[in-house]
């Protein structure tokens, strides 16, 4: 009997172990995900610069830009211009508008991508209102900057030969955390981060 309860018991603590790592793993899957992401532009996730270019590259690209908005944020959301054209390496400053058309503030949040997916890793932004919690009070009217490069490198890469457009898509959300809106107070800032 004890043999059967030592051999039961080899197989029990790497069970154990395992299913207590594949629990750890799954709570931390969404932000490793993120920062492979982040690192690698996989899925276009742009990746991001604390500055701009250090060289321009001959090479013309059009940048176009799009906006959503999920269906349970009364909020109008939009690209104040269509598209730019710069060369690699050079800054570009695009904006985007955004209007709270609800009779109390919300507090929203917006993830982006660009496509297609492989300029991710090119694609770097410097400034951006992305991933902040965002609170915008009723009937208010803001503009949001976004500062990007894409980066020069891109002539180096033969994959990247047939990109000539790349567009910078946002999406925003109701956020989860909506404790922004116990601080507002009429008459206060129109968008708080």
């Amino acid at each position: 009997m004890n043999d059967l309860k030592s051999r039961n018991n080899k197989v029990l603590k790497p069970l154990i172990a395992i299913v207590a790592g594949m629990t750890m793993l799954s709570f931390a899957s969404v932000p490793l995900y993120t920062m492979f992401c982040q690192v690698t532009g996989y899925g276009g996730t742009v990746m991001r610069a604390f500055e701009g270019a250090r060289r321009v590259s001959d090479r013309e690209l059009t940048i176009r830009f799009n906006a959503d908005v999920n269906p349970e944020l009364p909020w109008e959301f939009k690209p104040l211009q269509k598209s730019i054209k710069l060369k690699a390496g050079e800054t570009g400053l695009a904006y985007y508008g955004v209007e709270n058309r609800a009779d109390k503030p919300i507090v929203g949040i917006a993830i982006y991508n660009v496509t297609p997916l492989k300029a991710g890793s090119y694609f770097n932004k410097i400034e951006c209102f992305c991933f902040d919690d965002r609170m915008v009070v009723p009937n208010n009217y803001s503009d949001l900057p976004v500062t990007f490069f894409i980066d020069p490198d891109i002539d180096k890469d033969p994959n990247m030969k047939d990109v000539n457009t790349i567009t910078l898509s946002y999406t925003f959300y109701r956020s989860h955390n909506q404790d922004l809106v116990e601080h507002y107070k009429p008459g206060g800032t129109n968008v708080r981060s």
